[in-house]
């Protein structure tokens, strides 16, 4: 996230976090095709690779040819904010589709589950523009990309879960998992401190710092797990209950 902060020293260490950040999105896409691994892990590649393109290049080259207060960055940062958020989304469903490659049922319960859950995010973004007509676009692709990221947490949360329960050996997915509850929840909740204080200058600091530390965390994550841990295997369940039960529930 390109922003710009008071303090020298504030910025120094935003602009030293974000440019870690890029190179990490850059190392990790090397990793993934000199390994070969981006042909089994294209939403992961895509994902990044997006990130890299939009975030660390897209949006410093609008901030440095606009400036940081120009209607045409701000307009650039939430269009980019939204396809990141989508994307993100893509990559929870096709973590998802993994978890859950051995047993058909459970998936047709997940994807029903997925198109529920966009579907209400869909409505819940589309009431806003019934309450601010004077500024439709604006209001409502900044309110479709935070409860989309939201969302985003809950479900990567619940597929959290789902792993442990049905006891996946899939070492590879748990990581990346992790990796991507380490940006949601981390963001969410300093989004929330944000909100609670009504915008103070401490929660302000703590969004523009720890947002791109958040990131850095989920990147450093993945190319943990794309070094450390053999490549994912078919998901199998190591215990036959929950999936029964879940068929059960199907059926």
């Amino acid at each position: 996230m390109v922003v710009s902060v008071p303090l020298m020293s504030d910025k120094l260490l935003v602009y030293g976090l974000e440019y870690a950040g890029c190179g990490m999105e850059a190392l990790l896409c090397f990793l993934l095709a000199r390994q070969g691994r981006w042909r089994r892990l294209k939403g992961l590649y895509l994902y990044v690779a997006g990130l890299f393109l939009l975030d660390g290049v897209g949006r410093a080259a609008a901030l440095n040819y606009f400036g940081p207060s120009s209607q045409q960055y701000a307009y650039f940062y939430w269009l980019t904010d939204v396809v990141l958020a989508l994307g993100a989304f893509l990559l929870v469903c096709g973590f998802f589709r993994r978890a859950s490659a051995q047993e058909d049922k459970i998936w047709r319960v997940v994807r029903l589950l997925l198109l529920l859950v966009f579907m209400l995010v869909l409505g819940i973004s589309g009431l806003s523009l019934s309450r601010n007509y004077s500024h439709l676009f604006s209001k409502f692709i900044v309110e479709f990309s935070q409860n989309l990221y939201f969302a985003c947490l809950v479900l990567n949360t619940l597929l959290y879960v789902m792993i442990q329960q049905l006891a996946i050996n899939d070492d590879e997915l748990g990581l990346l998992v992790c990796g991507m509850g380490v940006q949601f929840a981390g963001e969410a909740a300093i989004l929330a401190l944000y909100y609670l204080t009504l915008g103070e200058h401490f929660a302000r600091g703590l969004l523009i710092l720890l947002g791109p530390t958040c990131t850095l965390g989920m990147l450093l994550t993945w190319i943990y797990a794309i070094v450390k841990a053999p490549e994912g295997v078919p998901a199998r369940s190591k215990v036959g209950k929950p999936a029964a039960l879940v068929e059960a529930v199907a059926d």
